[in-house]
């Protein structure tokens, strides 16, 4: 008998561990039995299914068989006609040797290979087979499990060494408590992997399905109560600000009304910063719903109390943007010490990666005296050598760009554990709020700020000249109103790869969810993909439109010099460039309020949350919004995307839309790290009810034993599920 542990090498031949190794990196008995079948196949098959070009695994019988001598080579050829009662289909093997004596009429057998046409029939050439005595050792399954493609071995191979494997295995490990199982009417683990590989019927793969789903989230469940149990028994200093300071000054000359939900997430995080716990808030609210603005009130609070704020965002222009923005809004209060500055006043310094030297320096000196009461920056705020005199509050915008690890640097140049704030705009639904962010209490912002003008946005197909000429006469039209627009590009130029920031959709093909092509081993979409359109290749053919003539256009992207990307900006939002030409580098905070038109190129290659992302910059200044999505794609899903888009500007429904649309292990992160998503079985949108009873569960099992001392299985399944990657994308979301 064998563990979970054990080589593959000691159960299986060598050539067939070999295979399962070098294929699919599985080395053991427990990553074998975690090789889920993608799908199950019913012996009563139905051989009308088969398509050109499919991958059909079927149980038929022999209808008839023969073999001629070959006319263009030696040997002789089989041909036989396979049935299911209702559809024949034909067999053929190009060498009969090995096969006539097998496939005789009236043996029943499981055959598998891919679908082709031969004259006005359907055939499978040459497919893999195994007769039914010898694959199921004369017991009829109700249900035969079928698994992707590990090097050349056939399906059923596959399904007999899982079988040989779950005949030599010992009860394993169960890691969900006994009281677990009894409350949720959960079978066992053991239970449950034989209801995965060898089924009989359609209710017992339910039921080990929806134990594996109760599994996956708890083990996550438990791992995010563990963290929140660890940030309990922190302490920090409370954070409280004095009154007659910073805070209510800027109260005072704030030129717009507060909505409800500002002042009621701002009333939340003041009475956290308050305690003597760090505070763990995620904020999230719509685009434009005026979270920067919360995050100030918090930041200025934090000065208030003698202490730092930084604010850490994921690009250069955006760093810029908050730093401008920020600095606007406080006035002579970003100007302490300064001449005309406020008494009361701070600095704002503004740190980023390609800064120049003597700028550079005079912010980190600003930053370590505690001069600089706020500072915003990139990635460059968490280097070795940047200091806080007393860091006291972290802001983290657009959450999903950073790992734990990034904000966890930040947070440890700080004294003792500071309050922490993270933002996305991208509306997250609940279920995910629960499985990706379940160590962070959150709030949400839904109300837009009074002044937020209405987006019209409407699908453009490229394929039609006159369309795409009345897009850019349209756009012509807003800037001869005095207006502005941005043109979204995926790439930056020609030979370049997609823009970093750009999340782009793979052109069809047959590959599956994780990257691997079907059964048949290869990809079914074929055909060249078609470029993406390109800022510089955009600009060139925008400089030569009639419809443009006249007009200043200018270029921005992520790779642009520091100075030349702050100069483009600064330039669009004083309004001596009419037309900007972008990649997704604008997508975020970046608030140019006399833009009101955007079009979107290869609209049909981006996420549902990034185009709502992107459209979110016009109709900022009151000015109603313009959005034109521009697509090329051929195919249903992302016709329904733009769609989707096109026909609401909610976007906590438009999230749900992205959710659907997306393979699960991409909203955990996981495509980002290349990995294999950490959830085979759990759907974050359909499992609501399931996730809550494992989040109940998992809260109350940790508060009673923190470090899983009487649950050592699980807390093993847990370090192997929760590696460090894992970890650090956990909260990308």
């Amino acid at each position: 008998m064998y563990a979970e542990s054990t080589p593959l090498t000691k159960v299986l031949a060598k050539r067939e561990a070999k295979k399962f190794k070098d294929s699919r990196g599985i080395e053991t008995v427990g990553d074998l039995l975690a090789y889920w079948p993608r799908r199950y196949q019913n012996p009563q098959s139905n051989l009308a299914d088969a398509r050109v070009g499919s991958y059909l695994v079927a149980v038929a019988e022999v209808k008839s068989a023969s073999t001629r001598s070959m006319k263009s080579r030696r040997g002789r050829m089989l041909q036989a006609v396979i049935t299911d009662g209702t559809t024949d289909l034909e067999v053929t093997f190009f060498n009969a040797h090995g096969h006539e004596g097998k496939l005789v009429p009236g043996t029943q057998a499981l055959f598998a290979g891919q679908v082709s046409r031969y004259g006005n029939k359907f055939q499978l050439a040459h497919p893999g087979y195994s007769l039914l005595s010898d694959f199921d050792r004369g017991e009829r399954r109700g249900l035969i499990p079928v698994y992707k493609q590990v090097g050349n071995l056939h399906t059923w191979t596959v399904t007999e060494c899982v079988r040989m494997v779950l005949d030599l295995l010992d009860e394993t490990e169960e890691p969900l408590p006994d009281t677990v199982l009894d409350r949720r009417d959960l079978m066992g683990r053991t239970a449950a992997l034989r209801g995965i590989h060898t089924p009989d019927s359609w209710p017992e793969v339910k039921a080990a399905r929806r134990r594996m789903s109760y599994e996956e989230a708890f083990v996550l469940q438990v791992a995010l109560a563990q963290r929140r149990a660890r940030q309990a028994a922190e302490s920090t200093h409370a954070r409280t600000p004095r009154p007659g300071g910073l805070l209510d000054a800027f109260d005072a000359r704030l030129p717009f009304e507060l909505t409800a939900g500002q002042r009621e997430v701002g009333a939340t995080i003041a009475a956290e910063m308050a305690r003597e716990v760090p505070m763990h808030r995620l904020l999230q609210g719509e685009v434009g719903s005026g979270k920067t603005v919360v995050a100030l009130r918090a930041m200025l609070a934090a000065v208030d109390a003698g202490g730092q704020a930084a604010l850490l965002a994921p690009t250069e222009v955006l760093a810029a943007q908050h730093h401008r923005s920020i600095t606007a809004l406080l006035g002579d209060l970003a100007e302490g010490g300064m001449l005309g500055g406020s008494e009361i006043g701070t600095r704002v310094a503004l740190l980023t990666g390609s800064m120049p030297t003597a700028a550079r320096r005079k912010a980190l000196l600003d930053i370590a005296s505690g001069d600089a009461g706020i500072v915003i920056g990139t990635h460059a705020l968490i280097q070795e050598h940047v200091s806080f005199q007393d860091l006291a509050l972290v802001v983290v915008d657009e959450q999903h760009r950073f790992g734990v690890e990034q904000r966890d640097a930040l947070r440890g140049k700080a004294a003792r554990p500071p309050h922490v704030l993270v933002m996305t705009a991208t509306p997250i639904p609940r279920t995910v709020a629960m499985t990706v962010f379940g160590d962070m209490e959150t709030s949400t912002l839904r109300e837009l700020p009074a002044g937020r003008a209405p987006i019209t946005t409407h699908v453009v197909p490229e394929d039609k000249p006159g369309w795409m000429q009345r897009t850019w006469e349209r756009v012509a039209e807003e800037v001869s109103l005095g207006r502005q627009a941005y043109v979204v590009c995926p790439r930056i130029g020609e030979d370049d790869e997609p823009d970093e920031d750009a999340e782009i959709f793979a052109a069809s093909s047959g590959a599956d969810s994780d990257g691997d092509a079907d059964e048949a081993g290869g990809d079914e979409g074929g055909g060249a993909v078609r470029p993406l359109a390109s800022v510089y290749a955009v600009h060139a053919q925008l400089a030569q439109n009639p419809a443009l003539a006249g007009l200043t256009i200018g270029v921005l992207h992520g790779r642009l010099p520091a100075e030349e990307k702050e100069a483009v900006m600064r330039d669009f939002a004083d309004g001596s460039i009419d037309v900007l030409v972008s990649t997704t580098v604008i997508e975020v905070g970046v608030d140019v309020p006399n833009a009101s038109v955007m079009v979107v190129m290869d609209a049909d290659r981006f996420g549902v949350s990034q185009l709502h992302q992107l459209r979110g910059r016009v109709g900022r200044g009151g000015l109603p919004g313009l959005c034109l999505l521009v697509h090329h794609g051929d195919g249903i899903e992302p016709h329904e995307r733009l769609d989707a888009v096109a026909g609401t500007t909610d976007g906590f429904e438009l999230a749900r839309v992205d959710l659907t649309q997306r393979r699960e292990g991409d909203i955990l992160g996981a495509a980002q790290h290349g990995g294999r998503s950490q959830l085979q079985f759990l759907h974050v949108l359909d499992d609501e009810q399931l996730i809550e009873d494992a989040r109940e569960d998992a809260f109350a099992l940790v508060e009673a034993d923190p470090e899983l001392a009487d649950h050592p299985a699980l807390a093993g399944l847990v370090r192997d599920r929760l590696d460090a990657e894992q970890a650090a994308y956990l909260e990308r979301g």
